[in-house]
């Protein structure tokens, strides 16, 4: 996929169908209901609630969805949070989904924990429950999970910082998600494991809610606890890039090494641009398209979608490391959040 100044028309359709509040119930798709799902109740009902409608990679999960269920002949409704972390947003989008009548709910939980009992109550009504991108916690309180493995992607970073260091001395900042999430827990547990260090190797830890401007704070904050801080590991773009922001305000953006995980199309122009130094590459819209997909087959024949199917990762940059599998940001941009 190619980087431009404008989004594509799809894009735009996603992020509009989301709405200006962000916990408005908006119904997005063909809404003929006259797609093969249809039912002798009526059309078919997908809903898709995410952290945010404001994160790129939100934005490009709406997209995939819309496309699927105008393909499907399905209707998609859609909320979000106010921001990440609002879990009381998503209860209650569940609850209103629920009321109108859904086949079949997508999440992306912005508290693994919090949201069960909410996501029990809907499979009580005979809602089925996909969890997106982040498990719940457990993660067999939803019907299946379509998900990137976040640990695995934290491990790819992981391996590929503690390469390119070549046996120097690591001073490590972690500018994490937020308590209670467990793909932040994942990722930054899968950089350490990557890395082969443990928490107390970090030098430095800060939360960032996965924000451009808090990840800039986060990593001033850090500079001033431990200024030889050479490695940052960063939950998301944003956060690397507020994080970037910081370093070249003190002119230490060429010697510090910074590597991520989600691989946006921003994202891996950065890592083309030098600013980041390597990403994992993960596929939201292809997340959301599978699970559409599931709830009409749900619709169609009562078959329910389980267990776990991994959305795949692929570690990008334009320094390979030996020993470590990765591809070029040629590839990164061509396949950006597909």
């Amino acid at each position: 996929m190619s980087r431009t100044s404008r989004l594509p028309s799809s894009l735009l359709r996603a992020a509009a169908c989301t709405g200006i509040a962000a916990l408005t119930l908006t119904a997005c798709g063909s809404g003929s209901g006259s797609g093969s799902a249809s039912t002798g109740s009526g059309e078919v009902k997908v809903g898709l609630i995410t952290k945010t409608d404001t994160n790129p990679f939100f934005v490009k999960m709406k997209e995939g969805a819309e496309k699927t269920a105008k393909a499907e002949g399905v209707k998609l409704m859609t909320a979000a949070g106010k921001f990440d972390g609002d879990n009381a947003g998503q209860v209650t989008a569940i609850e209103n989904m629920v009321a109108a009548g859904v086949k079949g709910i997508l999440i992306t939980p912005s508290d693994s924990k919090a949201i069960v009992p909410a996501i029990e109550k809907a499979k009580a009504k005979g809602v089925l429950v996909i969890a997106l991108d982040t498990p719940t916690e457990p993660q067999s309180a939803v019907d299946a999970l379509f998900a990137t493995d976040n640990v695995k992607a934290g491990e790819l970073i992981g391996e590929y910082a503690k390469a390119a260091m070549k046996g120097k001395t690591a001073k490590i900042a972690a500018l994490d998600l937020a308590p209670g999430v467990s793909v932040g827990v994942q990722r930054h547990s899968g950089f350490l494991k990557g890395f082969g260090a443990t928490d107390k190797d970090v030098a430095c830890a800060q939360d960032t809610g996965g924000d451009q401007s808090k990840g800039q704070t986060a990593m001033e904050n850090c500079l001033q606890k431990e200024p030889g801080i050479n490695v940052v590991y960063t939950i998301n773009e944003p956060a690397a890039l507020g994080a970037y922001t910081a370093l070249k305000a003190k002119g230490r953006e060429k010697d510090v090494l910074i590597v991520s995980v989600d691989g946006g199309c921003t994202g891996t122009q950065a890592v083309k641009d030098g600013k980041i130094a390597a990403t994992s590459q993960q596929y939201p819209l292809k997340m959301a398209a599978e699970g559409v997909k599931a709830v009409v087959t749900y619709a169609k024949d009562g078959k329910k979608a389980s267990g776990y199917t991994d959305t795949g990762v692929t570690l990008i940059t334009d320094k390979a490391q030996d020993g470590v599998t990765s591809k070029d940001t040629a590839y990164g941009l061509e396949n950006c959040w597909g």
